[in-house]
């Protein structure tokens, strides 16, 4: 089930159909991710300056250099789960219908979220994202700890995210819960594999679309049947194009 649920979202998530929505999602991550690196840049230059450490250490130039560097591969692998639910509550909806249509077209639609709450759900988990892996980079000098924190962390929280994203088009909140809790093992084992697709330079800039092409699927499998249990469609909830 989960493996059926990864190679398709490996087949479609470069597809004609969903390319648009790729492209404008990585680039809005590479965007929000310049925009935290600048700031934090930012603010690396205005403590060096407050404290004139260069004057008193002038290798601290050369270090502060290393580290904006080195600096910046590790914020894209400790931020990237935190940027990642940010651009997927932003564009699952619009993944979500593309694959709902072509895969299973004699399924009834699920209703998109509002826009706001959509956002919101990305915004909470991105929150928890943060602080659960700041904890996790304290642990970054601490070998074989520090992978394995931060992949258990991003396991449950990516698996959780994705799947209350994917399934609330279609469930009340509280089905979502009953549902993530009955199939636990199969949502974090989904979430095991979005974790690991942030560990790989480059191709974790596609985790938005793949974590969400690959839930989509995921929870379509663990509920087929149970479509008697599924909410109402929502109503007064208008259709946004993300441009």
């Amino acid at each position: 089930m989960l493996i059926q649920s990864v190679f398709s979202a490996m087949r479609e998530v470069f597809s004609p159909a969903l390319r648009r929505i790729l492209w404008k999602s990585i680039g809005l991550t590479v965007a929000l991710l310049v925009l935290v690196w600048l700031g934090l840049t930012k603010l690396l230059d205005i403590f060096l300056t407050n404290h004139d450490l260069s004057a008193s250490y002038p290798i601290v130039d050369s270090l502060a250099f290393f580290l904006a560097g080195f600096g910046l591969f590790v914020a894209l692998i400790y931020l990237l789960p935190a940027i990642s639910a940010i651009v997927a509550g932003y564009f699952l909806d619009d993944v979500a219908e593309v694959v709902e249509h072509k895969d299973y077209p004699s399924d009834p639609p699920g209703q998109a979220l509002p826009f706001g709450k959509a956002i919101l759900y990305g915004l909470r988990f991105a929150g928890l994202s943060i602080l659960v892996n700041l904890v996790a980079l304290l642990l970054f000098f601490i070998p074989g700890i520090n992978i394995g924190a931060f992949f258990v962390a991003n396991a449950y929280l990516l698996g959780r995210e994705y799947f209350e994203l994917a399934a609330g088009r279609f469930w009340s909140a509280e089905d979502v819960a009953r549902l993530r809790t009955e199939h636990r093992g199969t949502v974090l084992a989904g979430g095991a594999v979005v974790a690991g697709l942030v560990l790989v330079p480059v191709l974790n800039l596609i985790t938005p679309v793949f974590g969400a092409v690959m839930m989509v699927h995921l929870h379509k499998k663990l509920t087929r049947g149970q479509t008697g249990r599924i909410a109402a469609p929502r109503t007064g909830v208008a259709s946004i194009e993300k441009t």
